[in-house]
């Protein structure tokens, strides 16, 4: 079930969708009512639709019979909160289906997806398999993983007994935690200011912590999530997108997900077009937009091809 509220530009919608549990997601619809293809992205752990808007703004430039769908994962941005034990990548992929189906309920799609994002496209290949080359016709994983996020970069911390601690210690006090996140929120704005002027002395793991501490998800949804990255496997769906152009994007310099992730996803995807960034971190989308446009394009642009992968490309 969904609502539509116009918004100011023209061919821009604010709709809110209904999860099956109830769960209210603000879905913003970019492009016309009846598209030649419905382009979705989806944000990471801690951020929100419009964390997508430099590569939005440019595929909207680029494709402009195209729909592109961003929206908010429950509890992140304007999406409403929801009981943590449904936090997970497979309610995810789930909400996933429920926004295809009320923005996009025909027509070709194309599912891009960065970090958590990226991890919730491969449960839901994995989940609704008979929707790869009918209608999910190409898929971008950007900055993420299908396995062993604890095995690599600063994943490995979330086996940490730190972070079993901040756990309970939401699950058991949620408002003195959320509370201190806030007060730690102010101590970090200084550091983060001062980072964007690419002068600042913190090692990138400690940067890492000062962005996530900042940011305003809501440290239930934060911590909650953590859980789920910690025996998350969806390798399984990786043979399936040998059946569609697939697009495994990853900046050279990332900590959370490194390359090492993405040159795995690629081994197993037939004529999966891998591209490495120079120097980007995990914020590629919004460090490195035009490359990541570029790729895009590409990808969107092989899905066109009645022969597409005769021309896969790795970078």
């Amino acid at each position: 079930m969904s609502t539509v509220s116009p918004l100011a530009a023209a061919g821009q919608m604010r709709v809110t969708v209904r999860t099956e549990d109830g769960v209210a997601l603000q879905v913003r619809i970019f492009g016309p009512r009846h598209p030649d293809l419905t382009v979705v992205l989806s944000h990471g752990h801690c951020g929100h639709g419009e964390s997508w808007a430099p590569v939005r703004d440019a595929l909207r430039r680029q494709y402009p019979n195209a729909r592109i769908v961003c929206y908010d994962h429950r509890g992140h941005g304007d999406s409403a909160r929801a009981d943590h034990r449904t936090y997970t990548l497979e309610q995810l992929a789930d909400d996933l289906r429920a926004v295809l189906g009320a923005v996009a309920p025909t027509g070709p799609v194309v599912l891009v997806g960065h970090s958590m994002g990226g991890m919730s496209v491969l449960t839901y290949v994995a989940r609704n398999p008979e929707q790869i080359g009918d209608r999910v016709i190409g898929v971008g994983l950007i900055a993420t993983a299908a396995s062993n996020l604890t095995e690599a970069g600063l994943g490995r911390f979330l086996c940490h007994p730190v972070i079993s601690a901040f756990q309970t210690a939401v699950r058991v006090a949620p408002g003195l935690m959320h509370y201190a996140k806030l007060l730690a929120g102010k101590a970090f704005a200084p550091i983060i200011r001062k980072a964007h002027r690419a002068d600042c002395p913190l090692a990138p793991r400690w940067l890492t912590l000062a962005n996530a501490i900042h940011n305003q998800t809501p440290i239930v949804t934060m911590a909650a999530f953590l859980q789920a990255f910690t025996t998350y496997d969806r390798t399984d769906a990786l043979p399936t997108l040998s059946q569609i152009p697939t697009l495994i994007l990853c900046g050279s310099a990332d900590l959370l997900t490194p390359p090492s992730h993405s040159i795995t996803m690629a081994a197993a995807i037939d004529y999966a077009d891998l591209v490495l960034i120079p120097t980007a971190g995990h914020a590629v989308i919004l460090e490195h937009p035009t490359p990541v446009t570029e790729a895009l394009t590409r990808l969107i642009s092989r899905t066109q091809d009645p022969n597409p992968t005769r021309h896969a490309v790795a970078a």
